[in-house]
């Protein structure tokens, strides 16, 4: 049993020898091949490198010779360049030297000519002061008397001449002036567009029907009462057919309260609490709309810059007439026809444009100071840091101030012309023929006026006089003194001529 146990082991030793022979065989083929094929992808990748790089190699030297060529064509070009400047150069040179020949030949000429004149200069003096003597011993005086004899004559001459030509660059002057003023006046009118508006102190509101009158009454007037108290404005509520009228000095009030119906009729609920809540949001409204209305204003005019508070103030000029003429209109007017005459005149429209549209801020500020609006306006620019002459020419278009700028007179007469244009003012009937008797019976009151007549609307006051009570000196005074107190003691628009009429008279009768 031992044995064949012995023997099984060594045929398995001698099994496993010859496997590991025949494997340790075929293992040594196998990598010998790998061997082999790596060599020969090796050989083959060092090949196509070396290609590669010939090819690169190749490239590079082409490019390299681009290159150099190129750079030598540059050289052979700067090289031709500097051949023409040094050829130019030589040839402004040779010029240059040329030229400086002729030069010193002419200095040589010059020279010899100077000589000359020289002795020539000498000769003639010679023969003046011979000349000199002779006229002096002729004439009796010196050269220096007769000197100041001559200059003395061409004195009194020329002073003469200056004062005749002063006197008629005078009169020359005026006429020009008075005819270019009133072509730049006549100009600026025809150039603007105006509107007429016209504004009453009342405000219908229509309504569908006459059932709306009594909701909007309410209750034993519980209503109407409580629109009153909160919009300040009166509510007529009689017999008309389908309207209300709302009647109100000031227009802002008059729109709060229409705006507020027309919202409170529409929702149908009408009642004292409801009446606070609409009036208290329209009047919200309004105030956007009084902003909305400024800033529209100045981007129509063109002027920018303006502080929002006077932007609002602008706004505000919508709701407030003067002598029926809406203020708002009357300043973009004024503004237009400033730009207008300040344009012809040559000084700046844009200045003259902003200070026109200004001059009347006094009249709407939020609380009513006693002083005149040109003064308040005045304060409200230099308050907003508008510049110097634009206050000046605000505080000074009533003549409250002094005028320092050009700007203001412009603004005076800009503000005359759209206030007394046809239409554009509207006065009660009574109140303007009392307006008229007023100033009339005021320049009666004065000594020697015997008739006084007022024409063209107002704008003009005749005053007849005796001739034998009051001279010529004294018409011209009572003129002055009449205007002064029409000033003093009377309101009116735009400007009052007064004019005084004496005249002689010779009566005789042929029998």
């Amino acid at each position: 049993m031992d044995t064949n146990i012995i023997i099984t082991l060594i045929a398995a030793a001698a099994a496993a020898a010859l496997a590991y022979f025949i494997t340790r065989s075929t293992v040594k083929k196998a990598a010998d091949k790998l061997i082999k094929d790596a060599a020969t992808e090796a050989e083959n990748i060092k090949q196509k490198k070396i290609l590669e790089a010939k090819e690169k190699f190749l490239d590079l030297k082409k490019e390299h010779e681009s290159v150099v060529s190129e750079k030598n064509t540059r050289i052979s070009q700067t090289e031709n360049r500097l051949k023409q400047k040094e050829n130019s150069l030589n040839q402004q040179i040779n010029e240059n030297q040329r030229k400086n020949k002729e030069l010193d030949n002419l200095k040589e000429n010059l020279a010899q000519q100077m000589d000359k004149l020289e002795k020539r200069a000498e000769e003639y003096d010679k023969i003046r002061k011979q000349q000199i003597e002779k006229l002096e011993n002729v004439a009796g005086m010196s050269a220096e008397e007769a000197r100041e004899f001559l200059v003395e004559s061409m004195k009194e001459e020329a002073k003469a001449q200056a004062l005749t030509y002063i006197n008629d660059t005078i009169e020359e002057a005026k006429l020009t002036a008075s005819k270019e003023a009133k072509r730049i006046v006549v100009h600026a009118i025809q150039r603007v567009a105006t509107e007429t508006a016209i504004e009453n102190s009342v405000t219908v509101f229509n309504i569908e029907n006459d059932d709306v009158k009594g909701r909007i009454i309410g209750r034993e007037g519980r209503n109407i009462r409580a629109l009153e108290a909160a919009t300040g404005v009166e509510i007529v509520v009689d017999d008309t057919p389908e309207a209300i009228v709302l009647s109100a000095f000031d227009p802002v009030r008059r729109e709060i309260a229409r705006l507020a119906l027309h919202q409170l009729v529409t929702d149908g609920r009408i009642h004292p609490a409801r009446i606070e809540e609409v009036v208290e949001k329209v009047r919200t409204q309004i105030e956007e709309e009084v902003v909305d209305v400024g800033k529209k204003t100045t981007i129509d005019l063109g002027i920018h810059n303006l502080h929002p508070e006077l932007v609002r103030l602008v706004g505000k000029m919508k709701y407030r007439s003067s002598y029926g003429q809406n203020l708002l209109q009357h300043s973009r007017e004024v503004a237009n026809l400033c730009a207008i005459m300040a344009s012809e005149l040559g000084l700046n429209s844009k200045i003259a444009k902003r200070a026109g549209l200004l001059h009347d801020i006094g009249k709407v500020p939020d609380d009513e100071p006693e002083l005149p609006h040109a003064i308040l306006g005045m304060k409200l620019a230099e308050k907003y840091k508008e510049k110097q002459e634009i206050c000046n020419a605000i505080g000074a278009h009533h003549d409250e101030i002094e005028m320092t700028s050009l700007i203001a007179p412009i603004i005076q007469v800009c503000d005359a012309i759209s206030g007394a244009r046809p239409g554009a003012r509207r006065e009660i009937v009574e109140s303007y023929i009392k307006r008229l008797k007023e100033m009339e019976d005021l320049a009666l009151s004065h000594p020697g006026v015997q008739k006084t007549y007022a024409i063209q609307a107002g704008r003009e006051l005749r005053v007849v006089v005796g001739s034998e009570k009051v001279t010529d000196q004294e018409a011209e005074k009572l003129s002055f003194d009449i205007a002064k107190k029409i000033q003093d003691e009377m309101t009116y628009p735009g400007q009052v001529k007064i004019t005084v009429i004496r005249e002689t008279r010779a009566i005789a009768y042929a029998k």
